[in-house]
């Protein structure tokens, strides 16, 4: 089994999104987004792949009130979180897929 010390991950800096935004894993595991303002976004994840894994930042839109929701996820508890409604605040979300299935966590509200 290889040993992995002191590795960096691709960054994929999505940009600003919409409506609609499909993920995807190519060029980086480290992804960053900003979301647009009163426009909620739908998140399709990736094709599901057991092992695999990624985190994405979500930036809020300067004047905030922005919601996101990502695709066939298990989240904590059932219940997806809300995503930090302040204008310009900072969500991390990660993921990891078992089997056929993305389980996903999130530290919310960085100022």
């Amino acid at each position: 089994n290889p040993t992995v010390n002191n590795y960096t991950e691709g960054v994929v800096a999505i940009g600003t999104v919409t409506t609609s935004n499909t993920l995807s894993l190519t060029n980086g595991t480290v992804q960053t987004a900003t979301l647009t303002a009163s426009t909620a976004c739908t998140f399709t994840m990736p094709t599901t792949t057991a092992g695999k894994s990624f985190i994405i930042r979500l930036t809020q839109a300067a004047t905030g009130m922005t919601t996101a929701t990502f695709t066939g996820v298990k989240w904590p508890g059932g219940t997806a979180p809300t995503i930090t409604a302040t204008a310009s605040a900072v969500d991390i979300l990660s993921f990891m897929c078992i089997g056929s299935t993305w389980y996903g966590t999130a530290a919310q509200a960085f100022a």
